[in-house]
C-alpha cells in the first residue's frame, strides 16, 4: 500500500479535491480551526484550516493583489485600512505596499495561524507584521466590528467559507457593523467564494450589500487553486464614483506602488467588473 497522504477537500457537495502531502511541517488543532502546513510538488507550501485550502506559496498573489489593490487604488486616498481574518499576512503585505497607508489593523481570531504562517510560510508576510504600521489584533473579527476603534478607508474581510469561526463573517449584521467601521466614501471588499459552485454564498452578500450601500458589486479573480471556476470578490461603498475611476487615473496611482505585480494591473482592474451573466445574476 502506498504511504502517500493527501489532504482532500469536501467543501462541495460532490465534488473533492486534493492535494499531496510531500511533507507535513506542522499540524495542530487551534481551538478554532484544525490547521495543517505542507508541503506540495506543484503548489510549494499550503495551509489548510478544517480540510479546506487557504493560500499556497504557487498562486497566492492572485488573491492577495486583487483584494488590496483593486480597492486601495480605486479609492485612491486611504490612510486607514482594515483586515478582518488574513492570518497568513498576504493581504496585509500588499497593503503596506502603497505609500500613503498610514494604518492598518489586522484583526485575525487564531494566534496560531499568523505564528505558524510566519514560521512556515514566511514568503506569505514577507516581514508585514513588523511593520510599523501594522496593529495585529488576536480578536472575533465580528466582535471587532461591532465596536470598531477607528473609521478605515478600506476595509477588506480575508475570510474563511462559510463554515466553522468565519460563518458569521457572512451575517448580515456583520455587514451592517462593518458599513459603520468605513469612513465616509469608504469601501468594503469580501471573499465571496467560486460562483459556479457558491452562488448562494454571493447572493447572500448581494442582498445585504444592496441594502446597505448605494454602490454595489463584485469582481472576479481566476486562481488555479480554486478549480470550479473564477473567485468572487464583493463590493460595498455609499460612493458610486469608486467603480468608475478612468483607466488612466488608475495607471498614474497604479505606478505609484513600491515593487512589481504579477496578476494585478489597471486594465486587469477595469477588466474584472465585467462579469458573465451567470455570475451577474448573483448580484442584481
Amino acid at each position: 500500500m502506498s504511504d502517500e497522504r493527501w489532504v482532500t477537500e469536501n467543501l462541495h457537495d460532490g465534488v473533492r479535491t486534493g492535494f499531496r502531502a510531500d511533507k507535513v511541517l506542522y499540524e495542530e488543532g487551534t481551538g478554532h480551526q484544525h490547521l495543517v502546513i505542507f508541503e506540495n510538488a506543484k503548489f510549494g507550501r499550503m495551509m489548510s484550516l478544517d480540510g479546506i485550502t487557504q493560500v499556497t506559496e504557487r498562486d497566492e498573489f492572485v488573491y492577495h493583489e486583487m483584494m488590496s489593490h483593486v480597492p486601495i487604488l480605486a479609492h485612491g486616498a486611504a490612510r486607514k485600512v482594515l483586515i478582518i481574518g488574513g492570518g497568513d499576512g498576504g493581504v496585509l503585505r500588499e497593503v503596506l505596499r502603497h505609500k500613503g497607508v498610514e494604518k492598518v489593523t489586522m484583526v485575525e481570531i487564531d494566534r496560531s495561524v499568523v505564528d505558524m504562517c510566519t514560521e512556515h510560510l514566511p514568503m506569505i508576510s514577507a516581514g508585514a507584521f513588523d511593520d510599523p504600521r501594522t496593529n495585529l489584533v488576536i480578536a472575533d473579527g465580528a466582535a471587532f466590528a461591532a465596536n470598531p476603534d477607528d473609521r478605515y478607508d478600506v476595509m477588506i474581510v480575508d475570510s474563511t467559507d462559510p463554515v466553522g469561526p468565519g460563518a458569521v463573517l457572512f451575517s448580515p449584521q456583520f455587514y451592517a457593523n462593518a458599513k459603520n467601521c468605513l469612513s465616509e466614501g469608504g469601501v468594503i471588499v469580501t471573499q465571496n467564494g467560486v460562483p459556479f459552485v457558491q452562488g448562494d454564498e454571493l447572493q447572500g452578500t448581494m442582498g445585504a450589500f444592496k441594502k446597505l450601500f448605494r454602490s454595489y458589486g463584485c469582481y472576479l479573480a481566476t486562481i488555479p487553486t480554486y478549480v470550479l471556476g473564477s473567485m468572487a470578490l464583493g463590493w460595498g461603498s455609499d460612493n458610486s464614483e469608486l467603480l468608475n475611476v478612468p483607466l488612466e487615473v488608475l495607471e498614474e496611482r497604479f505606478a505609484a506602488l513600491e515593487g512589481e505585480t504579477k496578476y494585478y494591473a489597471p486594465d486587469v482592474h477595469k477588466a474584472a467588473f465585467a462579469l458573465p451573466p451567470y455570475v451577474k445574476k448573483f448580484v442584481v
